[in-house]
């Protein structure tokens, strides 16, 4: 059967096994993307306006789309300064908290160089490299987001790229929330510029006059920030971009062991973001569901976003399921980026875990502090792509090289496998690349030649 339906001021409660396949796909559907082909076609075109306008195009869309009307996109010394000067000593101290934990756990994350002989005289290295220049997005919307300065720019600047670009939407008056930055300043950002939206992604994929075209663009944005990292990723001028993100969504594992209270609040953390947020309960508890969405109600009456809330509830679900097994078998079907485990002895469910873009073990770790401070990274795969991909690391500010050295014993001994290898696909150049090397080898042996560096890839 399907899901019954729901009053827009109620949280259902769904008993999982009362539920067939459609209705089980219906509960853990999320909220409706609007990822059409208008999207697509507006935003292609908004890409175009920017490569043909340049800066021109972006004043344009700066005051068309955030309602300030600029003189410069940079954020120049002075702005820096004033920043600083507008946060007291208990906000830039949780700031430089939050950064020394981030760093923290970001360090250990480094790649180690490899350098292995497969086999004799068959050298493999990979050696490690920093992207030279990173562009690093932080949306504006209804809230500044300084956490997403710190979890983008601390690992940048660990990983040692050169050039780290921040943008960020202005403020109609033409500012940017002094958090904002006074946290890319500490994180070593070598730049910020004014500038939101898709014009911001297409400005970093290809550059202008003022802002510097990029290798690779990482942070999270709405529809039309999604849409344009999609467009300038697939454009081989363009630039590379990090995991996909949306909507932000939570899914709490609890027994009756949990408090009430503690998941009502978690829930609502998660579903205060956006309307688009999903906030999800699975319980083997339906006294436990009935008081979180009792605690739900009573909570949303104290927070200021209710507006939002009063959206992004109507996707809240709350699943009873008859065990725990059951429980982390439709957590890991719906692979949601936030997974809270609120059991008794949590770690024990841990090796069950498959698909998750971060997990938060235990009543007293709330998925905030992995937002802010915990040292964990925040930018986290969404809308069920945690199947496939993880949360942002170091490493995705780097590169690898594979090096191959092979000297000429090494070369006599493989070398005949990959003539066999290459005439199996039908590729013969390559395997004439390798035989020409063999010939000499062998011409070396008979004496015909002298062995010298120079007779290497030599044509007799």
């Amino acid at each position: 059967m399907a899901p019954p339906e729901r009053r827009r001021d109620h949280i259902s409660i769904l008993e999982w096994a009362s539920l067939d396949k459609p209705g089980r796909r219906a509960v853990l559907a999320r909220p409706h993307l609007e990822t059409s082909a208008a999207v697509m076609h507006e935003v292609s075109r908004l890409i175009a306006r920017v490569r043909a306008e340049g800066d021109s195009g972006l004043y344009a869309l700066t005051r068309r789309f955030d309602g300030a009307a600029l003189s410069s996109l940079a954020v120049t010394r002075d702005e820096f300064a004033e920043a600083r000067r507008a946060l007291g000593h208990e906000q830039i101290a949780a700031l430089e908290r939050a950064i020394a934990n981030v760093q923290c756990f970001h360090q250990l994350q480094a790649p180690r160089p490899l350098d292995v002989e497969t086999e004799p005289g068959v050298r493999c290295e990979q050696i490690v490299r920093p992207i030279a220049s990173v562009g690093l997005y932080v949306p504006g919307g209804t809230a500044p987001l300084p956490s997403t300065v710190i979890m983008l720019a601390v690992p940048a600047q660990i990983a040692g790229c050169p050039e780290r670009v921040l943008c960020t939407p202005p403020r109609a008056d033409g500012s940017v929330h002094p958090a904002v930055l006074t946290a890319a300043q500490r994180c070593g950002v070598t730049s910020v510029f004014k500038l939101g939206g898709a014009q911001a992604i297409a400005a970093l994929g290809y550059g202008t006059e003022s802002i510097p075209k990029v290798d690779k663009i990482f942070g999270p944005g709405n529809v039309w920030v999604t849409a344009a990292k999609q467009l300038v990723a697939q454009d081989s001028e363009g630039a590379a971009c990090d995991l996909p993100a949306g909507p932000s969504e939570v899914l709490v594992v609890a027994d009756e062991t949990a408090s009430a209270d503690f998941v009502a609040a978690d829930l609502l953390a998660q579903a205060e973001h956006d309307r688009l947020a999903q906030a999800i309960l699975i319980t083997n508890s339906r006294t436990l569901a009935e008081r979180v969405v009792a605690q739900v109600r009573t909570q949303c009456v104290a927070l200021s976003r209710r507006e939002v809330l009063a959206q992004s509830l109507r996707a809240c679900r709350c699943i009873v399921v008859g065990d725990l097994d059951t429980a982390f078998t439709v957590a890991n079907e719906y692979a949601p980026e936030h997974l809270i485990v609120q059991v008794r002895e949590p770690r024990r469910w841990l090796p069950q875990i498959r698909n998750a873009g971060a997990v938060f073990l235990g009543p007293w770790a709330p998925e905030p502090l992995g937002d802010y401070c915990s040292g964990a990274n925040h930018v986290l795969p969404t809308y069920g792509h945690a199947r496939a991909y993880g949360g942002l690391t170091l490493r995705d500010f780097m590169k690898t090289l594979s090096v191959q050295e092979i000297s000429r014993d090494g070369l006599r001994s493989l070398g005949p496998t990959a003539i066999v290898m290459a005439k199996l696909e039908g590729l013969d150049a390559h395997a004439s690349a390798v035989a020409r090397r063999l010939a000499v080898l062998d011409l070396e042996k008979t004496g015909e030649i002298f062995a010298s560096p120079a007779s290497e890839g030599m044509a007799v």
